[in-house]
């Protein structure tokens, strides 16, 4: 046979792509949403205190966050899975039952704080150490110019690194299908792997995979639209009826005071 229609007809059914649409969309996309957004904004939380032990000046803060983040980033994700998947399931049970969700969210969020961690130690030690010693000078104290001053800027100049981690964690979240998942629980992975093994077509996994880039591509043109709108700022105009006076786009620009010469006085 030709691989090309070998290839066509395994990967390119209409008809087994169109059977598995409607679950997809109704049960595969929401439940993979859940595992990566709320493994993305708990791994945020966890990742902004490891960065700030990163940086600490205190022995016992910072040596921790180091071998937390060198443990969790130099183990397999699969493996992480399965070690607090299995491993707290008698937990599990007894705190919410036999939902594997929360151990996988959680499993996923261990993941993201070690990688999101170092993105933000990296952006926080971007910032000049003139923006601190500048607010100190102002009368802030350490706590507040890190959270006013560096904090923000710092996490605006990795925002790009933070959504392509949002993007690993989408696509890690397939990962979850080893702690066994229920027909309502399935993620868009799974859904595409159970369809291609009872039709024995893996046109359902690929559509699986398309729906990855529907949720994946645009976000990463959004935030790059975003990051550039970040670096441009507020554009600056001269009002051509004052003497040198500079506003900002849309605002009135502040007049200046006349020199002694030009005192009408």
């Amino acid at each position: 046979m030709d691989p090309l229609s070998t290839l066509w007809e395994t990967f390119f059914d209409w008809e087994s792509m169109r059977a598995a649409l409607p679950e997809m969309l109704t049960v595969g996309l929401p439940n993979t949403l859940i595992l990566a957004v709320s493994a993305a904004l708990l791994g945020s939380v966890l990742g902004m205190a490891l960065a700030v032990a990163g940086i600490s000046r205190t022995r016992w803060l910072r040596w921790p966050a180091r071998v937390y983040t060198d443990v969790f980033r130099g183990l397999p994700a699969a493996a992480t899975i399965l070690l607090i998947g299995v491993g707290l399931a008698p937990l599990g049970m007894q705190v919410w039952g036999p939902n594997p969700y929360p151990l996988g969210i959680l499993a996923l969020s261990l993941i993201a704080a070690a990688y999101i961690g170092e993105i933000f130690r990296s952006g926080i030690q971007s910032v000049e150490a003139a923006q601190l010693e500048g607010a100190r000078a102002l009368g802030f104290s350490w706590g507040e110019a890190m959270r006013l001053v560096i904090v923000p800027q710092g996490v605006r100049r990795v925002l790009p690194a933070w959504v392509n981690q949002l993007i690993a964690l989408i696509k890690d979240s397939s990962l979850v299908y080893f702690l066994g998942l229920l027909a309502s629980q399935r993620e868009l992975f799974r859904i595409g792997q159970d369809y291609a093994a009872n039709t024995g077509n893996q046109s359902a996994l690929l559509l699986a995979g398309l729906c990855y880039l529907v949720l994946t591509v645009p976000l990463t043109h959004a935030v790059n639209a975003i990051d550039r709108r970040l670096r441009q700022g507020r554009t600056v105009t001269i009002d051509p009826d004052d003497d040198g006076g500079l506003a900002l786009a849309g605002e009135t620009a502040l007049p200046q005071p006349r020199s002694p010469r030009e005192d009408p006085r």
